[in-house]
């Protein structure tokens, strides 16, 4: 791979992208081509709409997972450990 005026070692951190759609979403759409019917349709179609979203809040999938667990464990923190009891 050539080294050009175009690429920087910073761009290493980019989201894969194909084309506009983020390269996670892109499983069920090459999934929804080989196998067509209308529930891959909707599979790919929610996916991709799922992605968008976290890209237009701006997360990314490991930090959205750490937000859920977070957010779904609550406000409250166990005091010692689960084994000490």
């Amino acid at each position: 791979m050539a080294v050009t005026d175009q690429t920087h070692w910073r761009d290493s951190a980019r989201t894969a992208r194909f084309f506009m759609i983020d390269a996670r979403a892109a499983f069920p759409l090459i999934f929804f081509l080989l196998y067509i019917h209308w529930w891959t349709f909707i599979v790919a179609t929610v996916t991709m709409i799922f992605f968008g979203l976290l890209e237009r809040y701006g997360f990314t999938l490991p930090v959205f997972w750490r937000w859920l667990r977070s957010f779904l464990a609550g406000p409250h923190r166990a005091s010692r450990e689960w084994w000490r009891t």
